[in-house]
């Protein structure tokens, strides 16, 4: 990685030691870095765990790591399996569950959602 020595190097790196998990909702645990208009999220997920139906103003896509996400939309169930991606417009109610297995998982957002903001 090549690093510009005019920019603040502490700003933009976070080791791991920096993102310790934090609980969420009940049988989750989340880190979260972001900048003005973009964020990133980790997610580890125990089985049999729901995010209950919201909607956000924030885009978010997420990419599962390991397990499976069901997204619960008006429209129909989306099962995901690791390497698989669910991109969820803005304003779309959702709710989102973990199988018998639990997930890993990745969420980018844009703009930062102001939940996972909070608590970092």
């Amino acid at each position: 990685m090549k690093i510009v020595e005019s920019v603040p190097t502490q700003k933009y790196f976070f080791s791991r030691k920096q993102l310790p998990l934090k609980d969420d909702v009940a049988g989750a645990r989340q880190w979260a870095v972001f900048l003005d208009r973009v964020m990133l999220t980790y997610f580890e997920i125990e089985p049999g765990c729901r995010f209950e139906r919201h909607a956000h103003d924030s885009e978010q896509i997420t990419l599962v790591l390991e397990g499976e996400l069901i997204f619960r939309f008006d429209g129909g169930d989306v099962w995901a399996g690791a390497g698989e991606v669910v991109a969820v417009p803005s304003g779309i109610p959702h709710a989102v569950d973990t199988g018998q297995t639990g997930a890993k998982a990745v969420d980018a957002w844009s703009p930062p959602a102001a939940k996972y903001k909070e608590t970092s």
